[in-house]
């Protein structure tokens, strides 16, 4: 019987061997916790500084550069990765935790517009891709990995995408997101929707059309599940 590569005995020690590599690490005992609980906090310590040198003298004063406006007090974690040309409008307050995605596409409008409010906070890995206009309100919290877009990226005919052609003008529609919304974390929002005043997103979320004001959607594509009251829109909005 023939003997493939990758198989047989030799094969499997190797495996073994291989499998054993990838484990082996220092063992942490209780002699040696202490120590390394120590080299932990110095580790997390310096690259708290690093990041934040890096913050105060090169991520933060190159994205600013692309904006066409910043507020006071802006706050930004790692470098943004900028795509395109477009209009950046930054208010007062603003913080882009970890890193985020900004595409501007250019093929339709010369210079999209992308406007995050005063005090808006917009989570790690989130993306936003403008072809004309994204409007984001004031006191938004924006999750990790929320996908924001005004336009699908590609043309609907497949004899198009097969050609390379650029998108259309009359695909392109505008996103707008009202004050104090709160969007969940991966949740999805397309083109042409607005989100009103103080409504919330649940995780996951893909929200293909309007969202009323103080309202919760959740689901695939998002429906409202609930109403806020007066109380609990009282207590959203001093949270």
């Amino acid at each position: 019987m023939k003997i493939r590569r990758g198989e047989g005995r030799f094969w499997s020690m190797v495996k073994q061997f291989a499998k054993s590599i990838v484990r082996l690490h220092v063992p942490v005992v209780p002699l040696n916790k202490p120590i390394f609980s120590v080299l932990y906090l110095i580790h997390v310590g310096i690259r708290f500084l690093v990041l934040n040198i890096l913050r105060v003298v090169w991520f933060q004063p190159l994205f600013s550069s692309q904006c066409v406006a910043v507020g006071p007090n802006f706050r930004m974690e790692q470098l943004v990765f900028l795509q395109g040309l477009g209009r950046i409008i930054i208010g007062s307050d603003v913080h882009l935790s970890g890193k985020s995605n900004i595409g501007f596409c250019n093929s339709v409008f010369e210079r999209p517009v992308l406007e995050i409010g005063n005090s808006t906070f917009l989570g790690h890995d989130c993306s936003i891709y403008v072809a004309q206009s994204v409007h984001i309100g004031r006191n938004c919290l924006i999750a990790g990995g929320v996908i924001i877009r005004d336009y699908d990226g590609h043309p609907l005919d497949y004899l198009s995408r097969r050609n390379g052609m650029p998108i259309l003008k009359s695909s392109i529609k505008t996103v707008s997101i009202g004050d104090d919304v709160w969007i969940g974390a991966r949740a999805v929002i397309l083109k042409g929707t607005s989100i009103g005043n103080r409504s919330i997103v649940a995780a996951s979320s893909v929200v293909t059309k309007d969202v009323p004001p103080d309202s919760i959607v959740a689901g695939n594509p998002a429906r409202i599940v609930k109403k806020m009251g007066a109380s609990e829109k009282t207590s959203c909005h001093d949270d």
